[in-house]
């Protein structure tokens, strides 16, 4: 349970405190709201902190700790600031975006393979996707720890501020026409989009990327898992770059 802070004024004290990245809160429907509950969903509010309010039942995995009907879901890692992020001098930055990835293990294994690949950054919203607690960390190798990881509360917003900062957006779609190893991924900042495990990247996101690869499919198949889709698209970049690289020579 090293993820989890318990009681009401333990999750009051966290958010004072600040150390700590708190990913998300639940608190008990119908129990009595006092001062410290009131002044928990005010801090969340301010900080644009998750909280839902979950039925009684939703605590029992919770029985033998003193929760008090409040449960804060903290991070392992310190998120980094996107602006600090865009701050970094770097020629040429590489990002994963994902929306929607709500396996941890898949998360997990999309940053392991970022790593690996060289890129500098994750970007991930703070709904609608795995939040990056003790399964996201081992499932990553700990990788975590070997990137930027950023959560934002849109990714809409997030996507626009990027592309005035240079940046190519690229988001996979099964239905798109061209095919992820047709663009050049040379010599350019870029963000690659992958889309959660059902229903693939939102609406809103795909209409503002630059470009839409796909991974092509042979047999009559319905997709691969997202993050070998992820590692397939990531590694193409840095065979384009190993390549480019080996010729100036």
């Amino acid at each position: 349970m090293e993820n989890y802070v318990f009681g009401r004024n333990n999750v009051f004290e966290l958010l004072n405190d600040g150390s700590r990245e708190v990913n998300k809160i639940i608190l008990m429907k119908g129990m009595k709201e006092n001062s410290k509950i009131s002044q928990i969903i005010d801090i969340a509010k301010k900080r644009s902190i998750v909280f839902q309010f979950l039925p009684k039942e939703k605590f029992n995995q919770f029985n033998e700790y003193t929760h008090q009907g409040v449960v804060a879901y903290v991070a392992p890692v310190k998120y980094v600031d996107l602006e600090t992020f865009l701050s970094k001098e770097k020629k040429y930055k590489k990002i994963i975006i994902t929306d929607g990835v709500e396996d941890p293990h898949n998360f997990g294994s999309i940053i392991r393979t970022a790593v690996c690949a060289g890129y500098d950054a994750i970007i991930f919203p703070s709904r609608r996707n795995a939040q990056v607690n003790s399964t996201v960390e081992k499932s990553s190798q700990g990788a975590v720890n070997h990137i930027d990881i950023i959560m934002v509360n849109s990714l809409s917003s997030t996507i626009d501020k990027l592309k005035n900062n240079d940046f190519w957006i690229i988001a996979t779609d099964i239905n798109a026409e061209d095919n992820y190893y047709d663009i050049n991924y040379c010599n350019m900042n870029f963000a690659i989009v992958m889309g959660s495990e059902r229903d693939g990247i939102s609406a809103t996101v795909l209409k503002q990327a630059d470009f839409r690869v796909k991974i092509p499919i042979l047999n009559n198949f319905d997709s691969l898992n997202v993050a070998n889709a992820a590692s397939i698209v990531m590694y193409e970049t840095v065979r384009q770059t190993v390549q480019k690289s080996s010729v100036s020579v």
